[in-house]
C-alpha cells in the first residue's frame, strides 16, 4: 500500500520548489523592466540635456527655469501615476508595459536639465551610490524577516507631504526647505525601496498558486514601476547632496 504521507509531502515539495522558481523568473522580470525602464530614462535625458537647441525648449537656458512646456514635462510624470493606475485593470500586460517606457522617456525628459546643471562625474557617481544603496535595501527588503506592512502607511504619508512640499518649493525657491525636502526624500525613498521589494514579493507569493500568467505579467510591470519610481527619486534627492554644479 502506498505511504499516501510521504506522496502528499513530495507533492508539497514539488510545489514550493515550482513557486521558488516562478518567484525567482517574477523578481528577474521585475528587475529587468525596470532597468530598461532606467535606461531609457538616461538616454533621453542625456540626449535632450546635452542639446541646448532641444533643452531650451522646456528652460531658460541661462537659469534653467522651466517654461510653460517645461512645466507642463515636470507635472506630466505624476498625471501619468494616477492614470495608470486607473487604467491598469483594462489595460493587457503588452499594453502596460508600453505605458512604462513611455513614462519612463517622459521623466527622463523632466530631468533632462541635470545635465546643464551638474558635471557629469558627479551625476555618475551620484547614479553608482544610489545603484548600490538600492541593492542593499532591495535585498533587505527581500531577505527579511521581519514584516514591512507597518511601514507602508508612514511612508505613503511623508510622500504625500513631500510631494506637497516639493510643488509649493518650486514657487518659493527656498533653500532651506529645498535642502529639508531632499533629506526627507532619500529616507523616505530608501524605506520605499525595501518596503516595495517585500510587497512584490509578499503579493507574488499570495498568488501563486493561481498561475495567473496575466496577473503576474502585469503585476511584474508595476512592481517595475514601484521600485524605478523609489531608485530615480531616490537617486535625485541625493544628487541634490552629492552633485557638483556646473
Amino acid at each position: 500500500m502506498a505511504d499516501y504521507r510521504t506522496i502528499d509531502a513530495g507533492a508539497r515539495a514539488g510545489s514550493a520548489a515550482q513557486i521558488d522558481q516562478g518567484l525567482r523568473t517574477h523578481m528577474n522580470k521585475v528587475y529587468g523592466t525596470m532597468s530598461v525602464g532606467l535606461l531609457l530614462t538616461a538616454l533621453v535625458a542625456w540626449a535632450v540635456g546635452t542639446n541646448d537647441a532641444l533643452l531650451s525648449l522646456f528652460r531658460d537656458p541661462q537659469t534653467l527655469r522651466p517654461n510653460i512646456l517645461g512645466y507642463i514635462a515636470m507635472f506630466a510624470p505624476l498625471g501619468m501615476i494616477f492614470a495608470f493606475g486607473a487604467a491598469i485593470n483594462r489595460l493587457s500586460a503588452a499594453g502596460a508595459q508600453l505605458f512604462f517606457y513611455v513614462y519612463a522617456a517622459l521623466f527622463g525628459l523632466s530631468i533632462s536639465y541635470i545635465f546643464a546643471a551638474y558635471t557629469g562625474i558627479s551625476i555618475t557617481q551620484t547614479f553608482l551610490v544610489t545603484a548600490i544603496a538600492f541593492a542593499g535595501l532591495s535585498i533587505f527588503g527581500y531577505t527579511t524577516q521581519k514584516n514591512l506592512s507597518g511601514m507602508g502607511t508612514f511612508l505613503m504619508m511623508g510622500l504625500i507631504g513631500l510631494i506637497v512640499a516639493s510643488i509649493v518649493n518650486i514657487f518659493l525657491g527656498s533653500g532651506v526647505l529645498s535642502f529639508a525636502i531632499s533629506a526627507i526624500g532619500v529616507l523616505i525613498f530608501a524605506g520605499l525601496t525595501a518596503y516595495d521589494t517585500q510587497k512584490i514579493k509578499n503579493d507574488y507569493l499570495a498568488h501563486a498558486h493561481a498561475m495567473d500568467s496575466e496577473w503576474l505579467a502585469k503585476s511584474a510591470i508595476m512592481g517595475a514601476l514601484s521600485l524605478y519610481l523609489d531608485f530615480v527619486n531616490m537617486f535625485m534627492f541625493l544628487l541634490s547632496f552629492l552633485g557638483n554644479r556646473d
